[in-house]
């Protein structure tokens, strides 16, 4: 695996300074019964990293301390690790919406039977990875047999009301490129999408979530590898647009490690670039004051880019 942060330090990105805290993300954990190819957090099936129980009361006690409307679990797989429920349930018992980063066949794996149900029971938005309606185009990102799952997870997923028109249970799919390419039109391919996913398998889902591929962990290693990584990054330069600079999802949110740790977003608890700046000592969360960080500056870098390039792109899809 090649270190991508010293390819990435060469590229300056401008200052950003954080507005109050509306969203907690916690990678709860790099455990996952998938290894894809795009995935910044280099997650599989050989990841121990994992929340203790004592961090995810901590989660729960930040939580009760701030104001943060939103939970955002993520991982690996969240769904496999052994806090994940418990942070769903507290989080639902004090009224806050919770997300769930779901890769779909997670769902289909025998020791998971009921997790559908209770995300449903529990009114969590997931937000789902398929990188293609197409079989060949998901199957060589992900793995051999991984659309198939994929499928028969959406279907489990309509048949408990996720996706409808009305609403109640979104369901978001997620578009990621398969090389160093931008995403296309969210809107345009969100249509596709629906097209396509009805008409072959009956499918139905709330929005498409464009996201660029960031050049860190595997994917930028990748493109060290096959020498792509500077071309790389002189497209998501060239396309920069300073107006999205106001929607990055930094702004808003902070992500927390399994460890408790927290970072300005996900992608730089990958680069272990520590909140507030590069020069700044780690800071845990119970060590925090939610309100107290509006105002501090973000710690930036070359991957930045891979966020306001084109039509832009954070855990919410495209920004424009």
């Amino acid at each position: 695996m090649h270190a991508t942060l010293p390819h990435l330090n060469t590229h300056h990105f401008p200052a950003l300074t954080r507005r109050s805290v509306s969203t907690l993300q916690v990678n709860i954990g790099y455990y996952c019964n998938q290894a894809c190819l795009h995935c910044h957090v280099n997650a599989g099936p050989t990841r121990k990293e994992m929340m203790d129980h004592e961090t995810a009361c901590q989660v729960v006690d930040f939580l009760d301390a701030s104001d943060v409307g939103t939970l955002d679990i993520t991982g690996g797989a969240p769904e496999l690790h052994g806090e994940f429920r418990f942070l769903v349930t507290e989080a639902r018992r004090r009224g806050i919406h919770v997300m769930d980063r779901c890769n779909l066949t997670v769902l289909e794996l025998p020791e998971m039977k009921g997790l559908a149900e209770f995300l449903a029971e529990n009114q969590v938005e997931i937000v789902a990875s398929l990188p293609c309606y197409s079989s060949e185009n998901v199957d060589k990102q992900r793995g051999s047999g991984v659309f198939d799952a994929s499928i028969q997870g959406l279907q489990r997923l309509n048949a408990l009301g996720y996706g409808k028109a009305d609403g109640t249970l979104p369901l978001h799919l997620v578009f990621n490129p398969i090389g160093p390419a931008l995403p296309p039109d969210q809107e345009a391919l969100c249509a596709d999408y629906r097209e396509r996913l009805w008409a072959d398998f009956g499918i139905e889902f709330t929005d498409l979530f464009c996201m660029a591929n960031l050049p860190i962990h595997r994917f930028g290693s990748t493109l060290i590898s096959r020498r792509q990584f500077d071309d790389y990054m002189e497209l998501l330069k060239s396309a920069h647009k300073d107006e999205n600079l106001d929607q990055v999802m930094c702004r808003d949110l902070i992500s927390v490690d399994w460890r408790g740790y927290v970072y300005d977003c996900d992608f730089n608890q990958m680069l272990d670039l520590p909140l507030g700046g590069h020069d700044q000592p780690k800071r845990h969360i119970t060590d925090l004051n939610a309100e107290a960080l509006a105002g501090e500056p973000i710690s930036v870098c070359g991957h930045c880019y891979g966020c306001t390039a084109g039509q832009g792109s954070s855990c919410g899809g495209a920004l424009a």
